[in-house]
């Protein structure tokens, strides 16, 4: 049998930048754009500086890989936890500097496969390890989503919408990005959130909620409010360590990838390269005042629906995301979106985090009975979500960032079982 026409029957894979995908490009953004958005809307950083930076960063990601992977990098959710205690215990300008150093952990880990292969990394943060850090991220969140979703502050200090009309709004939130997610066919399966987001926003003025004041004093062109960073011990410290969570989660992205385009990105440019190119987006992020980026999967559904291999239609979807973020009107409105809109997404999104992560552990096939795991997984979830904190002088280190310092050290201390 001919090999000749199984080739013609492939997708094109190599970097081709025509003018004519822009539209498929602005198409990706769309899956995106809900996911891109929700990190700085709930965080407190701005949404065009998150549009900017997720551009900035794909285009980077690209030139690092030398334009071999279409994979759109954008807002990390592992982080919110992070930068919301961040930013109310140091400031945004030092949970800024923290954000940066985080893209340092990608070049530290990227030097460790080029040095010792991938096996390494895997055998200093396995499964057991990684699963219920992850966990940790949708445990500790949960408060913030529930006080959203009742109309409060995250903190639940303050309300901020009536309880009764809050729970209208974010239950129907929740459950259109349920429903979308579920019975949703073709592009709109790939974007529940925005569907949920829509159809709360719709309710919100329906209920009288929304507040358009500031969207009218609003210019329609401005540049990003960009924000830079100041560096100090106690947040890079504190951020650092829950880099290795969405680290690993780059894998099982370049892996499904792979499979989706039939190329091999694990050896060809090779996970150290998209790994260096994913931390030289964050920390370029960080510098700019834009939440860490990550590889998103929505995008990479997408692809597999599209059959849309060519990498330079990311490329397209990475300008029109800097284009995007010049248009001041839009950070204003998506600003206006109310909180309980916001609380319905976050209590379906951190509970789907979670899940993640025990899904990690259920996936390895590991005994969670047997005494080492046991021991691992307890206490690394109680410390993350109980609030235990270690301190030496002036330095703190609890919640994510102590669950994932628990958990690798656990792992390469505590004795394997001799079977």
């Amino acid at each position: 049998m001919s090999t000749a026409g199984t080739r013609r029957d492939v997708a094109p894979t190599d970097y081709n930048f025509r003018f004519r995908d822009c539209f498929l490009g602005a198409q990706m953004l769309f899956v995106a754009f809900g996911a891109l958005v929700l990190v700085p809307i709930l965080t407190g950083l701005d949404s065009n500086v998150a549009l900017f930076t997720a551009g900035i960063g794909t285009l980077l990601f690209q030139i690092c890989t030398r334009g071999k992977v279409p994979i759109f990098l954008a807002s990390s959710f592992a982080f919110i936890a992070p930068i919301i205690y961040g930013v109310q215990t140091w400031g945004v300008a030092q949970t800024l500097g923290g954000l940066v150093c985080s893209g340092a952990v990608y070049f530290l880990l990227s030097g460790l496969i080029r040095w010792r292969g991938t096996e390494v990394v895997m055998r200093v943060l396995p499964p057991i390890v990684t699963g219920p850090v992850i966990m940790v991220i949708g445990l500790i969140l949960a408060p913030v989503a529930v006080n959203m979703a009742l109309g409060k502050t995250g903190d639940g200090s303050a309300s901020l919408v009536p309880e009764n009309i809050a729970l209208w709004i974010s239950m129907t939130s929740l459950a259109v990005t349920v429903l979308v997610s579920l019975l949703g066919r073709g592009f709109l399966r790939l974007m529940p959130i925005l569907c949920g987001i829509a159809a709360g926003f719709v309710l919100s003025q329906v209920m009288g909620v929304t507040d358009w004041s500031k969207v009218a004093v609003t210019p329609w062109l401005r540049m990003p409010s960009f924000t830079f960073p100041e560096f100090s011990w106690a947040p890079a410290l504190f951020i650092m360590p829950i880099t290795l969570a969405p680290a690993i989660e780059h894998f099982g992205d370049i892996i499904a990838i792979s499979s989706v385009t039939g190329r091999d990105y694990l050896k060809d440019p090779g996970v150290h390269v998209t790994m260096f190119g994913d931390g030289l987006a964050t920390m370029t992020a960080g510098f700019l005042g834009g939440p860490p980026c990550t590889t998103y999967s929505e995008v990479t559904g997408a692809v597999t629906l599209t059959r849309a291999f060519n990498p330079a239609i990311m490329t397209w979807a990475a300008l029109c995301s800097i284009l995007l973020s010049f248009v001041a009107k839009l950070g204003a409105v998506l600003a206006t979106i109310p909180v309980p809109v916001m609380g319905g997404i976050m209590i379906l999104l951190f509970g789907a985090i979670m899940v993640v992560g025990l899904n990690t552990m259920v996936r390895a096939g590991k005994d969670l009975m047997e005494p080492r795991n046991m021991i691992i997984v307890a206490l690394v979830i109680i410390f993350g979500v109980g609030g235990m904190q270690f301190s030496i002088g002036s330095f703190k280190l609890g919640g994510i960032g102590l669950a994932a310092v628990t958990g690798v050290l656990l792992n390469l201390l505590l004795p394997r079982s001799r079977a």
